[in-house]
């Protein structure tokens, strides 16, 4: 009986040990790097049991209010944050970019043929609502041997502050001076018409339901959700299928700031993906928890190591290696 109370009172023991060696790092933001912000934080945890990255998928929006707050350990954005926000944020914000990706225009018409072509001010009157129905003259001539059907065009957008809402209206913006005047670009926008909904998730979801809808999303919805997406013309004048070699070749072209904050909508080069950007991490310079801090820096330094090999396979685009290099360096800093 004696022997029985102790075991179990070394069990009980072992368990508040463990119990109390766990950290929890909480985080929240962009949708968009969900996928791949998912399978890393796993990976983390695997090699380090003792460490829980907790990532809350709320939209850049949020991401960007909540760090600036000081409420999570960390944000994420695929819209860097202005010099207004940085400047009310408690402490100095880094913009860590993680990957590239693409957001893609998904549609749902069955009776069309083949897959559809876009140029940015046809996206851009579309989503204004002066192109509002699929066989509507300005479709037909980027898309001559597709058979557009008489069909009203539903206009789907996130309703959320959204970071794949800032890629795809701040590439509105570049191409259409209509869309630059009003609504322009930001995460949040006054969309001139259209049903809103919730994160990628949310507008993959309501455009595969309804025939005649048009939306955007980052390119890995579109494939695990085997929506329909179609080629956009890019700056060259080609028509370019979004892909990692495509975001690959707007990144190559791209003149990147020592804060990391740019922007590689309509990039130059024959084979760029116009609508191609840098996601971040937002990582607050220091961290009341001192173990959390050194947490922070290995999880990025991992990230660095072993996770951009994984991008690939989430339909990412992995940091170009001297990004990269610059990265490392700036996370020295967060020591």
């Amino acid at each position: 009986m004696i022997v029985r109370s102790l075991w179990m009172l070394l069990l009980t023991c072992a368990v508040c040990s463990s119990s109390m060696g766990q950290t929890r790092i909480n985080g929240a933001g962009a949708t968009f790097p969900y996928p791949i912000y998912s399978k890393w934080f796993s990976e983390y945890h695997n090699q380090h049991p003792e460490v829980e990255i907790n990532y809350q998928s709320i939209g850049s929006g949020g991401g960007i209010r909540q760090v600036a707050a000081g409420t999570v350990d960390f944000g994420a954005s695929d819209g860097p944050m202005t010099d207004e926000q940085l400047s009310q944020a408690k402490q100095k914000i880094y913009h860590i970019p993680t990957v590239l990706g693409a957001v893609v225009p998904v549609y749902n018409v069955p009776s069309v043929n083949q897959e559809l072509k876009f140029s940015g001010p046809l996206l851009a009157d579309i989503f204004l609502g002066k192109v509002t129905n699929w066989n509507d003259a300005s479709i037909a001539r980027e898309n001559p041997r597709a058979k557009l059907p008489n069909q009203e065009i539903v206009v789907v957008h996130r309703s959320d502050g959204s970071g794949t809402s800032f890629i795809f209206t701040d590439y509105l913006s570049k191409v259409s001076p209509e869309w630059n005047t009003s609504p322009g670009k930001g995460v949040s926008v006054k969309w001139p018409k259209g049903l809103g909904a919730k994160g990628n998730e949310g507008v993959a979801g309501m455009v595969r339901q309804m025939e005649g809808a048009i939306g955007y999303v980052e390119l890995i919805y579109a494939a695990q959700n085997n929506i329909s997406f179609g080629s956009v013309k890019n700056a060259a004048g080609a028509y370019v299928k979004a892909s990692i070699d495509g975001v690959t070749a707007a990144a190559a072209t791209a003149n990147i700031p020592a804060d990391y904050r740019v922007s590689i909508t309509n990039a130059l080069g024959k084979d760029s993906y116009p609508i191609s950007s840098f996601t971040w991490l937002l990582i607050p310079q220091h961290n009341a928890d001192a173990n959390k801090q050194e947490i922070i820096v290995d999880f990025l330094n991992w990230m660095l190591d072993k996770g951009e090999s994984m991008a690939k396979d989430l339909s990412y685009a992995p940091l170009p290696g001297n990004v990269a290099s610059r990265v490392r360096k700036t996370v020295r800093e967060l020591k």
